[in-house]
């Protein structure tokens, strides 16, 4: 087993663990995670070798880069010792030749320019012979310090050679403000891209979307190589506006073909085939925040009866172009367990179900989180706001032979409604 240094993004801290773990699980790499601080982007972890080290990061957004750790220490001198005694002096002879380049990096600190050349030239033990080269060169090697704010020197220090970056080099690709079509809800692009890596998806899976909207996480799962449906009650999110639909969007990142279809459907009473199966089903339901949720279906059924026999030019009122169905208020509780239902029923064995969900921060408790039988929730990752958080929920589709896991429902419950608490700012009711 080696060492390696990863260098971690300081964003999204809660996630980084979970996508970690969710892309070594996808790979069939075993990895010890544990030595994750939340306070810090490195992290050391021991891999087989330097080509698993690249395939656990290469898809990360929550992942800078990876390195092949060579050395340790809470001080130049420490840190020169660990890498002598880690390496012996024969080993640099392999990069002898090769153009280099040394970079110092330092968290939350700052080293004046002819610290960082002393620092440097202290590593002249290497015997590099080969031409510095400051753009592309063959190695990097890196000194990463990590600092006090308040000390005038660095705690820790690791040294290393840069073995490859990650996709987060492509967050700034997808921004929302470049892309040609986005709405109100439009699901932020860089979360998306990260729910779809826990989601697993990878070349040639199939993603569904059930609250499709602009089509933030069918862009995500297209960039991941997988192919793409998605549905919405909503028509107008489906058609877009003139040249700005979700067609265009995969049209403007170049993997169109990863694109199969929209529709305009209600999932609870949804059109697919029994045997129709999913990799994965990534979405956001809606809150009801800004409005009240509806599906399908009449709220006083009575009143509705024999509507369906009305004819309009020979032809029935609900076949002719332009019809609007009735709809029906919808609790998201409701939703969130006909949602784990249709997982259950259209996921591939080990597909995985990720959606979020929204909870009051000073009310939440564990039975908030629904449960089914035939899924296994593996992950619970949590963006807080203010009183408010919203949930990732990742659940994992049981194969045959494993055993039935607990149920448990909230769609009797009777609590007050999310749309509700988060419009009285979330204050205690009486």
């Amino acid at each position: 087993m080696k060492e390696f240094l990863i260098l971690l993004a300081q964003a999204h801290e809660n996630f980084r663990v979970a996508e970690l773990e969710s892309l070594a699980d996808l790979h069939g790499i075993k990895v010890d995670l544990s030595g994750h601080d939340a306070k810090s982007p490195f992290l050391v972890v021991k891999l087989e070798s330097c080509e698993e080290a690249v395939k656990l990061v290469e898809k990360s957004i929550l992942c800078f880069a990876v390195y092949e750790l060579y050395g340790y220490g809470e001080d130049l001198a420490s840190l020169h010792a660990d890498v002598k005694r880690r390496q012996p002096q024969e080993y640099w002879d392999q990069y002898k030749q090769n153009t280099f380049k040394f970079e110092i990096n330092c968290f939350q600190g700052t080293r004046p320019w002819q610290d960082q050349v002393d620092i440097i030239e202290s590593f002249k033990y290497m015997a590099l012979e080969g031409k510095i080269r400051m753009k592309n060169p063959e190695l990097l090697f890196s000194v990463q310090e990590d600092w006090d704010e308040k000390a005038p020197h660095p705690k820790r220090m690791w040294f290393g050679r840069l073995l490859s970056y990650t996709d987060r080099k492509f967050v700034d690709k997808y921004d929302l403000r470049r892309r040609k079509y986005i709405g109100t809800t439009s699901f932020d692009a860089e979360l998306a891209s990260v729910t779809c890596n826990i989601a697993q998806l990878s070349p040639g899976k199939f993603m569904y979307d059930p609250f499709a909207g602009t089509g933030s996480f069918l862009v995500a799962a297209g960039h991941c190589g997988a192919l793409t449906v998605g549905s919405d009650i909503d028509v107008r999110m489906i058609k877009g506006k003139k040249d700005a639909t979700i067609p265009a969007n995969f049209k403007q990142y170049g993997f169109q073909n990863r694109f199969l279809d929209v529709m305009t459907m209600d999932f609870t009473h949804n059109a697919f085939r029994s045997s129709l199966k999913f990799d994965a089903i990534v979405c956001d339901p809606p809150y009801g925040v800004r409005e009240g949720l509806r599906v399908l279906g009449s709220k006083d059924p009575e009143k509705f009866k024999g509507k369906e026999a009305v004819l309009i030019d020979g032809v029935p009122a609900h076949l002719r172009p332009g019809y609007i169905p009735p709809k029906k208020p919808y609790k998201l509780n409701a939703l969130l367990d006909d949602l784990l239902a249709f997982g259950a029923d259209h996921l591939t064995p080990r597909g995985r179900l990720c959606f979020w969900m929204p909870t009051a921060n000073d009310e939440f408790v564990p039975n908030d989180i629904p449960q089914h039988p035939d899924l296994e929730l593996v992950h619970n990752c949590v963006q807080e706001f203010n009183k408010w958080s919203r949930r990732l929920l990742v659940y994992r589709r049981r194969g045959a032979g494993e055993g039935k896991g607990i149920a448990y429902s909230v769609k009797d419950r009777g609590d007050e409604e999310f749309r509700h608490k988060y419009f009285r700012g979330f204050k205690a009711t009486d």
